[in-house]
């Protein structure tokens, strides 16, 4: 494998690196201020209820009131809680989610005060390892913020949390293994530059569908939020926390939603390389100078589009579903495939045989295998006679269990009830025994 980096970083010195590291922070919370106020409007828009619109111009001002909100809450700290990990989770997380974006490429070298520089903080041989490992160092801050809190909805939300990103991390890990395969390196400008003739997303389409599900899972979002999971946890791990401790948690989630769509542009959209109607205009043009941080923003937020209408379409899974989707699909998935590039790259380099070739070869047959399956007619199953209800004794165990479905309990043992008669003459003689009474 090649481990060459493209990137020429050179001309940089060190105010050049600190220019470069704060834009990427100015960069990231502004664009954290416009998701906010976008989904909500987005969201306000496909479910039929009009989004903020009071605050301001459009409600620009919305995402604003809200940072305003968080900064002058009250700010409490739990009895209970481990006080220094309860206020070091939240800067764990946050940390983590920034430090992203330092190889992540925006363009192609420009100039930049005098000086000629990639749109592109650092890179190294082993960039995408390093995107991973910081990922999962992320965790850490909100399996640390449930157990410090010392309370029961956070303590479940943060070991939700934990299997998650085990589970998920995996099939996005794979699926990124062969983009790795195919471009022959593990450096972002290197993967980008060698999407020069299409884009990853069509050529390893499956890895992409495994890593565009995982990514959803990885950022803890809808329909994959156990973590949170207000409906069942109250807030999962965020519970205990409220003011600037809160909003940090708030600001890593969707710090990390823009940085898995980052590097799902980087190496499977062609990172910052212009579309193909476009690039082919004057000789590339479009691909030179400021132009590629358009491409890149444009690509980057139509990924967020995808998360706001995940959000706004599908239910909560289900912890098992949810568990099941990852073991039992994107995994197998994601290692099939992989098997099958490293199969395909193994022909290539001993046979010589092109790549675009060989993709028409592989790729007419599979699509249609995939048609024939989608329009086989499905035979008609004979309906299943319907059994009457078990019954079943939920204390069989020693525990009360809930009944299975088709499983029906007992009836319920009642107390002996009055008959009707010592009824009737109970309600007749009440008055009469008041009447007497008072006479």
């Amino acid at each position: 494998m090649n481990h060459q980096v493209v990137a020429d970083f050179s001309n940089d010195t060190w105010w050049i690196w600190v220019i470069k590291a704060v834009a990427i922070i100015v960069f990231l919370l502004l664009n954290v201020l416009i998701a906010i106020w976008a989904e909500r409007r987005i969201l306000g828009r496909m479910q039929i209820r009009p989004g903020p619109n009071v605050h301001g111009p459009l409600g620009l001002f919305q995402s604003l009131a809200d940072a305003m909100k968080l900064l002058l809450k009250e700010d409490m700290t739990v009895k209970a809680a481990d006080k220094f990990v309860y206020v070091l989770a939240p800067l764990i997380t946050v940390f983590a989610s920034l430090l992203v974006f330092a190889v992540i490429p925006f363009g192609p070298e420009v100039s930049m005060f005098g000086v000629v520089t990639p749109l592109q903080l650092t890179d190294t041989p082993v960039a995408v390892l390093y995107v991973l490992a910081v990922t999962s160092f992320g965790v850490y801050g909100i399996m640390l913020g449930g157990w410090a809190s010392g309370s029961t909805y956070p303590l479940l939300g943060s070991v939700r949390g934990t299997a998650q990103v085990i589970s998920y991390e995996l099939a996005m890990g794979l699926s990124l293994v062969s983009v790795f395969v195919v471009s022959g390196s593990m450096s972002t400008s290197a993967i980008v530059a060698a999407q020069a003739p299409f884009w990853w997303c069509l050529a390893l389409l499956p890895a992409f569908l495994v890593y565009v599900v995982s990514m959803v899972g990885e950022t803890n979002r809808l329909p994959f939020d156990l973590p949170e999971a207000e409906g069942e946890l109250v807030a999962g791990h965020m519970t205990e926390y409220s003011s600037m401790k809160f909003a940090w948690f708030f600001l890593a989630e969707y710090i990390n939603m823009f940085n898995v769509s980052a590097v799902a542009t980087t190496l499977f959209l062609g990172g910052w390389r212009a579309p193909w109607p476009i690039s082919a205009i004057g000789d590339g043009m479009f691909n030179e100078g400021w132009w590629p941080f358009l491409w890149f923003f444009l690509k980057m937020w139509s990924l967020m589009f995808f998360f706001f209408w995940v959000r706004g379409t599908l239910l909560r899974f289900r912890y098992d579903q949810f568990m099941n989707i990852g073991w039992k699909i994107l995994i197998p998935t994601a290692l099939v495939w992989l098997v099958a590039v490293i199969g395909v790259q193994s022909v290539r380099q001993f046979a010589e045989v092109d790549l675009r070739q060989m993709l028409i070869w592989i790729g007419i047959p599979l699509a249609v295998l995939l048609l024939a399956l989608v329009f086989w007619p499905e035979k008609k199953k004979p309906e299943p006679v319907a059994a009457g209800p078990v019954v079943f004794d939920p204390m069989a165990d020693g525990f009360p269990v809930p009944p299975l479905p088709g499983q029906q309990l007992p009836p319920a043992p009642r107390r002996r009830t009055v008959s009707a008669g010592s009824v009737v003459a109970g309600a007749t003689a009440g008055p009469e025994t008041k009447e007497t009474g008072d006479e």
